[in-house]
């Protein structure tokens, strides 16, 4: 089955996370969800282009990534419908969806 990975962009004040811990729970439960990560604020970021080291997102936007999943998904439509269903699309944001072509993820090394 088809994998699409959701991004979620959302300003820098968190949303009502509540809603957001309820759709990951629907997500989870309904067996679609392979992998899901939420990222710090967009302060933390720093980016690389070419030599140069900026403190900061990639791209100067309103809106930052907030976090990822990774559904699986029998096509676009069906990934458009699950993700549509995101409270990011309500509370100001929104997600952008894209196809995976491919990944790895390593379990999280403990000690």
């Amino acid at each position: 089955m088809p994998q699409y990975a959701v991004l979620i962009y959302a300003g820098d004040a968190p949303g009502d996370l509540e809603m957001h811990d309820r759709h990951a729970a629907e997500l989870s439960g309904s067996g679609r969800l392979a992998a899901a990560f939420a990222l710090a604020d967009g302060s933390t970021a720093t980016s690389i282009r070419g030599a140069g080291i900026t403190d900061g997102p990639f791209a100067e936007s309103k809106e930052v990534i907030a976090g990822f999943y990774v559904i699986d998904a029998s096509d676009l439509d069906e990934a458009l419908a699950i993700a549509g269903r995101n409270p990011a699309v309500r509370q100001g944001g929104g997600v952008e969806i894209r196809a995976v072509a491919g990944g790895f993820v390593r379990p999280p090394a403990h000690g």
